[in-house]
């Protein structure tokens, strides 16, 4: 009887121990989950920075091509992902996939090193907004506003909005991202329809132009641009279909993307030509989409550009900073972070506490590097490319791992489950997904100083890396501890309101 009624628990809203434990499904349809997922990928940020930045420090004019290959990885990636995802549902789905596969310990480490990343990649994004929206006051108001004070602002309004209902998020990020991704594709339709002097050359996608040293330090730039579809899953508990909805939206965003991506920066190396795609990209560096759309669509399409460019990485901020408080709601229900954490808005429903965590933390580190403002080379831009490259690399090698890390729970989930011959593909892909995705991260760890422009003998080439490894291991240390005195709790890791399902259904069975 008692396994019965567990059964018929699972797929329903907690009400034990109160209604504020859960959060409220059927607030996202397939639309808003997508643009919720794709706002974090920040297209016009990646197509105006990552890109001429790849282009610049890697030298290799297969870029394009680049994004082809890590899309392939990365669907192969979401096969047996999206299937984990008809399974578990769970706020905290990176680390409530990798407890259910590999263990509450591992669980109890993922769900540290997600909580470390996502806030490491939101706060990054704060230094090159601030510094932008500073360039356009500059430009526009004839104004001198230092960088942080809108990098304040915006975490303010961000930690406001977090506040509110996520589908009022999402249809903020909805209008920025439509807008956003509208203006880059005109832009590559003028590219293509006015080609440099080497005309529609497919050079880009030749395998040849992929040779070298420099090829693993490049997909750890490209891969960057995908961070925000994994994210799918965060939302799955807050949608009235998540076995359907989930496994859809992430497959569309990390196709949508590749192709995406790969047509566009095609298109850079159309507009300029493939044999100068390197040295224009690195004399204009970030303003190399700015120049050659100024060149083809004049000056008012670039000024629009310009402010699109601001609100896309809003779109980003407001998307990782409902995600890092999803993972912080998570864990405080599960007891990895204090009980206040898991439990939501009365009003609203959204994760409270662990929006104003967010918030708080990215205060402080804005509030740190505005005290640094210039220090000590006198170059007020140090601080802010600082905080975007360096808290940019950080959470892509966090993600990266957790990813790989998914790929192999994936695999033991369903081989324990005695399953593994009805998911044998699925296993296969996956397998293969985190093979590709952990050297990824050996050549991320192994050429940070190149990602973050640092010499080879700083100190920054472990420090910051080094932010994740100590994150793995306190989070692992946190898992050993609570199964030596808390087991119940430790047992609870990954099962979110699953668990508090069943302790409710065992009750009654009693």
């Amino acid at each position: 009887m008692a396994t019965e009624s567990s059964s018929k628990s699972r797929p329903g809203i907690s009400t034990f121990k109160g209604q504020d434990r859960a959060l409220r499904a059927g607030r996202l349809g397939t639309g808003g989950l997508l643009l919720s997922v794709l706002a974090a990928t920040a297209p016009l940020m990646v197509v105006a920075g990552v890109m001429p930045t790849t282009f610049a420090v890697m030298g290799i004019v297969g870029q394009p091509l680049l994004f082809v290959v890590l899309g392939v990885v990365l669907v192969l990636f979401s096969v047996g992902y999206a299937e984990m995802s008809r399974h578990v549902h769970n706020a905290g789905a990176f680390y409530a996939y990798i407890s259910r596969g590999l263990g509450g310990t591992a669980g109890a480490s993922a769900a540290l090193v997600a909580l470390v990343a996502y806030n490491a990649l939101q706060v990054g994004i704060y230094g090159i907004f601030g510094f932008e929206v500073s360039g356009l006051f500059a430009t526009y108001a004839d104004l001198s506003v230092a960088w942080w004070i809108p990098a304040l602002v915006a975490a303010l309004v961000v930690g406001a909005l977090g506040w509110l209902k996520i589908d009022v998020n999402a249809r903020v990020l909805g209008v920025l991202l439509i807008i956003e991704v509208a203006l880059v594709v005109i832009f590559d339709i003028a590219a293509v329809s006015d080609p440099a002097a080497q005309g529609l050359s497919l050079h880009a996608f030749n395998p040849d132009t992929l040779t070298g040293a420099g090829v693993g330090t490049a997909l750890c730039f490209c891969i960057a641009a995908f961070t925000g579809f994994e994210q799918a899953p965060v939302y799955a508990e807050e949608t009235s279909r998540p076995h359907v909805l989930v496994p859809r939206v992430m497959f569309l965003a990390v196709g949508g993307v590749a192709v995406f991506f790969a047509l566009s920066s095609w298109a850079l190396t159309v507009a300029t030509g493939p044999s100068a795609i390197v040295g224009e990209a690195q004399k204009q560096s970030a303003g190399l989409l700015f120049g050659l759309t100024e060149d083809r669509l004049g000056t008012t399409f670039t000024d629009v550009l310009h402010f699109l460019f601001v609100t896309g990485m809003f779109a980003a901020l407001l998307s990782f900073h409902n995600v890092v408080a999803r993972y912080a709601f998570a864990m405080g229900r599960e007891g990895l972070l204090p009980a206040a954490f898991g439990r939501t808005n009365s009003a609203s429903g959204a994760p409270g506490t662990g929006s104003l965590l967010q918030t708080a933390v990215s205060v402080v580190v804005i509030a740190v590097f505005a005290i640094t403002d210039g220090k000590p080379t006198g170059d007020p831009t140090v601080p802010v490319l600082h905080l975007f490259t360096w808290f940019g690399n950080i959470g892509s090698l966090g993600v990266i791992l957790l990813m790989a890390a998914a790929s192999a729970s994936v695999v033991v989930f369903f081989v324990r489950r005695g399953a593994a011959g009805a998911q044998a593909w699925r296993l296969v892909t996956s397998a293969l997904a985190g093979i590709a995705l952990l050297a990824i991260a050996v050549y991320t760890v192994k050429d940070f100083d190149v990602l973050v422009g640092a010499g080879p003998g700083s100190s920054l080439s472990w420090v910051l890396p080094g932010i994740i490894g100590l994150a793995v291991v306190v989070g692992l240390a946190q898992g050993l501890l609570l199964r030596a005195r808390r087991p119940e709790a430790h047992a609870r890791i990954g099962l979110g309101n699953e668990a508090f399902q069943l302790e409710k259904a065992a009750g009654e069975a009693s």
